[in-house]
């Protein structure tokens, strides 16, 4: 018998409501094979892809495969969404690295565009997880009503409502959010690692720098010489002979 999604309450979260602010920088862009208007319109959807879920687009890390399928129209968007968060890259860099409760929080971030509402909502998701793997976890958050209706098939999924009506700044970008390891990997890789320099770099401005032929130039050489010069000699007290040692007027007879 396989165990129902457990029921729990979206909340009023910024992306629910719908927004009045006047279009910004910080307004997302969005990416859709309805709208591609040549072929590096395509390139740059593929990259947003990427961004979205690995947040980076190493050479190394690419999906040839199906980026080609996705240029000859095979599979959609959301197949190709799909692809990305069941390659190997994403298991190693975000399943293998956190428990059920954090994949579950960053893939909800990632696929849905949106925070994850509470922790009932991440115990739902990671009995999903833990009952019918990562494929029908995946499975199940694409045939989403709120996935269908945000993106469709032909969108790529992106941070919705970043911008904030009465904040100086919308939200913040999830990678900086929900970093890629959590508290007890980040012990373990050893960082964040202090680093102590013992030297003090200084910077000098263009316009201070010294002129050719100033003796400024010369500062370094005359501070690597040695100045100290031969050290006094030493004597010790007990080797002097003071009869012999002070002057005295000879008398002659």
């Amino acid at each position: 018998m396989t165990i129902p999604l457990l029921d729990y309450s979206p909340v009023s979260q910024n992306q629910r409501v719908a927004g009045f602010e006047v279009p910004g920088d910080e307004q997302p862009r969005i990416f859709s094979t309805d709208n591609l208007l040549s072929a590096s319109a395509m390139d740059d959807l593929i990259e947003a892809a990427y961004r979205q879920m690995f947040f980076y687009a190493f050479a190394a890390d690419r999906e040839r495969f199906l980026e080609s399928q996705l240029r000859s129209g095979q599979i959609t968007v959301r197949d190709f969404i799909r692809g990305l968060v069941l390659s190997d890259t994403y298991k190693r860099s975000f399943y293998n690295l956190n428990n059920n409760y954090r994949f579950v929080e960053q893939t909800v971030q990632r696929v849905l565009g949106r925070d994850v509402y509470s922790d009932r909502e991440k115990i739902a998701w990671s009995i999903v997880v833990a009952t019918k793997g990562i494929v029908g976890f995946i499975d199940e958050l694409l045939n989403t009503e709120e996935y269908l209706e945000a993106f469709g098939d032909d969108t790529v999924p992106y941070q919705r409502r970043r911008v904030l009506p009465g904040r100086p700044e919308g939200e913040r970008p999830f990678n900086i959010q929900s970093p890629r390891y959590d508290e007890y990997y980040r012990a373990k890789f050893g960082f964040p690692q202090i680093i102590w320099q013992n030297v003090v770099r200084r910077y000098t401005p263009q316009d201070k720098e010294p002129k050719v032929g100033s003796p400024a130039r010369y500062l370094d050489m005359a501070r690597s010489l040695n100045a100290k010069g031969n050290p006094p000699p030493q004597f010790s007290a007990t080797n002097i002979d003071y009869e012999k040692a002070v002057p005295y007027r000879k008398i002659s007879t």
